[in-house]
């Protein structure tokens, strides 16, 4: 028999590994397809990277916060703790960096759209692209060290 622990343990780490690999690809070929300075593949490259957030980065995000509270649950881990308030505060920069990223990558996407027709990358799309990549940056950083905060669990949890 599965226990409830097992089952949401290993839904949160699914999500992670879905989070972060997501992140981590969308990263790779967004990058990738902005310095090739080729129109078509970036608009092919953005449309798929918003296609990608909503069918597998904000479902896994859903999930975690869900499986994460549940877990805490479980374990009686205290929600008034130093440790919840650096996952929850490492959780909250990274969706602060998240939000205008989405925001971002649809104007990314119609800029690559005109770009595609002008045959011409804009300013205003590489501009945005490095505030894409340095709103990445932190966000990034902080999914690592909530994996460390997970793993080790350097400060108290009650």
């Amino acid at each position: 028999m599965l226990e409830p622990y097992f089952v949401a343990k290993l839904i949160h780490i699914l999500a992670a590994v879905v989070v972060t690999g997501t992140g981590a690809g969308i990263a790779f070929f967004m990058f990738m397809a902005n310095r090739s300075n080729n129109p078509q593949a970036i608009y092919i490259t953005t449309k798929l990277v918003v296609l990608g957030d909503w069918l597998f980065t904000t479902p896994a995000v859903i999930t975690q916060i869900i499986s994460g509270l549940y877990l805490m649950y479980l374990l009686g881990y205290s929600f008034s703790s130093e440790w919840f308030y650096a996952v929850a505060g490492l959780f909250v920069l990274i969706g602060l960096c998240w939000l205008p990223v989405l925001k971002i990558q649809y104007r990314l996407r119609a800029l690559a759209q005109e770009s595609v027709e002008k045959n011409h990358i804009s300013g205003e799309f590489k501009s945005l692209m490095r505030i894409w990549t340095l709103l990445g940056i932190p966000a990034f950083a902080a999914i690592l060290v909530i994996f460390w905060l997970m793993v080790f669990k350097p400060l108290p949890v009650v």
